[in-house]
């Protein structure tokens, strides 16, 4: 029987895997260092929480996720054209000892079966629209691209810096690196303005982890994105998490199989509600496990890490995937 690593690399390579890789099972986290802590996320139905970018963010208890204050009051960037006045990174000063933690985390990961992995979020273009706000974030593409640009380099030269101080102390396997780029129906912006604006910043990103000893990017990102798939490539994404039903996973892997991996196809959204039941967990994943195949594919939920919004939902897709893959294998 492979390690779950190695079924892992045998499903993304297109070789002989045994079995689905369950979810997140082949990734190791690893968290709390000390850069990302100047970067707090509010807790659920907690206060509001501000963060190394000055961004003050909440997270009401009805809701999946936490998500910055956009009001005008709260607000980081209210012109683009002034964002050189108010926008500063969390700086990269740390204390002695300070990554004392993840590293007795990364010395406890047996590197045989797990990838050992960290997350980084948010991503460039998320940094982007939780100093601007959503809205103001997409007309300035269109009407200030030239403070947008700088904007992203500024950005994206801070995440090389963090990238590092993770590859020189940490030393991880993979990066599990969110930014979502669309809605359920289409990408934010076209194809064209996602590879001028974002597709540089990317490769200059994950080309640094690259090559610095990082086997894997897993890139989150649930919406549609299906127009994207290129871009994804052309920036060293290996798979794809949290890809949405909607994007038509089968085409993808028909089309792209042996240059990316898609993970998920099995939605929050349907499987992940307060009325879950085990009926309909075991007809997406049956659907999802099918449809795509054995190669260039992992049945997941299209949630970004190991969790789901009620519990038992995550627990009960795992045992649906391992039921399936004794029938299919």
């Amino acid at each position: 029987m492979l390690t779950k690593r190695q079924n892992l690399l045998e499903t993304i390579k297109g070789g002989n895997p045994d079995r689905f890789v369950n979810q997140w099972e082949a990734f190791k986290m690893v968290a709390g260092d000390p850069i990302a802590a100047k970067n707090p996320r509010p807790v659920k139905g907690g206060p509001d929480v501000t963060d190394g970018w000055g961004v003050v963010r909440r997270f009401p208890p009805h809701v999946p996720a936490g998500f910055p204050l956009h009001d005008q009051e709260h607000k980081v960037i209210k012109d683009i054209t002034k964002w050189k006045e108010v926008v500063k990174g969390p700086s990269f000063d740390y204390a002695e000892g300070a990554w004392d933690n993840i590293l007795s985390q990364a010395a406890q990961v047996d590197r045989n079966e797990y990838f050992l992995s960290m997350l980084v979020t948010p991503g460039v273009f998320e940094q982007v629209h939780y100093l601007t706000g959503m809205d103001d974030c997409l007309m300035y593409f269109y009407e200030e691209p030239e403070a947008m640009h700088e904007l992203i380099d500024y950005i994206t030269e801070w995440k090389l810096g963090y990238a590092k101080l993770v590859c020189d102390i940490v030393k991880p396997d993979c990066i599990i690196h969110h930014d979502d780029w669309g809605s359920q129906l289409n990408s934010f912006i076209s194809p064209d303005m996602f590879g001028e604006f974002i597709v540089p910043a990317f490769k200059k990103i994950y080309g640094y982890y690259k090559s610095h000893g990082v086997q894997l990017i897993v890139h989150h990102n649930d919406s549609y994105s299906a127009n994207l798939v290129p871009h994804m490539i052309e920036m060293g994404i290996d798979i794809w998490q949290g890809a949405m039903t909607g994007n038509n996973i089968p085409e993808l892997i028909k089309k792209y199989g042996g240059q990316i991996t898609f993970m998920g196809d099995i939605n929050n959204g349907i499987v992940d509600t307060h009325d879950w039941s085990r009926e309909v967990i075991r007809g997406e994943v049956e659907r999802a496990c099918k449809a795509n195949g054995k190669h260039y594919f992992i049945p997941n939920t299209t949630m970004g890490g190991p969790e789901s919004v009620y519990p038992g939902v995550y627990d009960c897709v795992s045992e649906e995937i391992d039921r399936i893959s004794k029938i299919m294998f």
